[in-house]
């Protein structure tokens, strides 16, 4: 069971940074600096946030492993 929802943990992971740039590339594409990129990547934040926790409960996820997927989750959508 563990191994399952480490695969499932990983392909999801990967799946997302897949889809969509981190929000520091697009600050940095955008050229946003000062005020602008601050409240850019707070709002980026948050989006990633909701969506990863959307995702961890669409796969049934909680406790530590809740956690520990949605804040790689968000590390990744956001960019570390």
């Amino acid at each position: 069971m563990k191994r399952a929802l480490l695969i499932a943990f990983v392909l999801g992971c990967t799946a997302g940074a897949a889809q969509a740039q981190s929000c520091n590339l697009q600050a940095s594409d955008k050229k946003l600096a000062g005020a602008a990129k601050t409240s850019f990547l707070t709002k980026c934040q948050k989006d990633a946030t909701a969506s990863c926790d959307k995702q961890a409960a669409d796969r049934k996820l909680a406790g530590a492993a809740k956690a520990s997927f949605t804040k790689k989750c968000v590390t990744d959508t956001v960019g570390g």
